[in-house]
């Protein structure tokens, strides 16, 4: 089975889609991911239903999964609408002589490879994206229309990126002498693992001198900024608009919720998870949840807030006995 879980009801089932469970329709298969959608269950229309307990499913036919959510991105993958790809190049992009192009790749429309640039087997690259000198993408990528990704960058094997990303741009450094900003050359490069993904319209800078490394399993969400030299640890999940100044040190397994921010030249440690609009200023031990402005554990930030409101209170209350 493509998900291994336990098959209960019509085993003769057809199924010819996915739907959501509040939104159901007839032979399409849904999941129970959230008990918030629990009081969908015995309205839903659709025919057959991934939940994680055989209770749930009162008669209706469906999975028994101890991750439903895992077994319906299985299911997504097996009906996504990627997988006709027309295999070749078109004859309105640009590919280099100099160039190493592997096997079964997909290269659209205007799309522009440069000299000792090397395309791994199995990769597609949509329409208006260019791909600068001597950068590398290793095997089964998917690479989007519309971007850019700099000379000397190295991306691994099955990563995505999304359109309108920037890749290998300058990092922003200046420096500053009677009244002139001076720019510092930005000679480092971009550096990503394996089976990373970066959304629509985010910027990754190169190093100064060194590189920015993106390592492996790291997930991007929309509009994310990595300044230079930034180094990301295997697994984190970085969510939108989040921005990381430079020579940043971020280890394993991290988790930042939208718009969060990071001062430069801080580490934070593994398995941290920084709720939303946190902002980092020193460097953080990892293994907790931290929030607030300058970031602190939560549990502090929390008691912190208790106390801003009681304060409001008490002055409400002043203002009115002085009345």
């Amino acid at each position: 089975m493509l998900v291994n879980g336990e098959a209960v009801g019509d085993d003769k089932m057809i199924i010819s889609g996915v739907s959501e469970i509040q939104n159901g329709r007839e032979s399409t298969i849904t999941f129970l991911g959230n008990s918030k959608y629990k009081k969908y269950l015995s309205s839903t229309k659709a025919s057959a239903v991934i939940v994680d307990e055989p209770s749930l499913l009162n008669d209706k036919s469906g999975i028994i999964h101890k991750n439903p959510q895992l077994a319906i991105a299985k299911i997504l993958e097996e009906f996504s609408q990627n997988n006709n790809i027309n295999i070749g190049i078109s004859k309105k992009a640009y590919v280099s002589p100099s160039a190493t192009i592997g096997k079964n790749i997909s290269i659209g429309h205007f799309s522009v490879i440069e000299d000792e640039a090397v395309i791994g087997d199995n990769t597609v690259i949509g329409s208006n994206t260019t791909i600068s000198n001597n950068t590398s993408i290793g095997n089964n990528c998917s690479i989007s229309s519309n971007i850019h990704i700099y000379n000397n960058c190295k991306i691994g094997n099955n990563c995505i990126i999304h359109s309108g990303t920037v890749i290998g741009s300058d990092g922003f450094g200046f420096v500053t002498e009677n009244g002139t900003h001076h720019k510092i050359p930005q000679n480092g490069n971009v550096i990503i693992g394996d089976n990373v993904e970066i959304g629509s319209n985010c910027a990754l800078d190169r190093g100064t001198i060194g590189d920015t490394i993106i390592e492996d399993q790291c997930k991007l969400d929309n509009h994310v900024h990595l300044a230079h030299n930034v180094r990301l640890g295997r697994g984190c999940i970085l969510t939108a608009a989040v921005t990381i100044a430079g020579s940043v040190k971020v280890g394993e397994y991290c988790t930042f919720a939208g718009h969060v921010g990071v001062a430069p030249h801080v580490e934070i440690g593994s398995h941290s998870t920084l709720a939303a609009k946190t902002g980092v200023t020193k460097s953080l031990t990892g293994g907790k949840v931290y929030a607030g402005m300058p970031a602190r554990e939560i549990r502090e930030q929390h008691k912190r807030d208790a106390v801003y409101s009681e304060v409001l209170k008490i002055r409400k209350q002043l203002e009115h006995l002085e009345k």
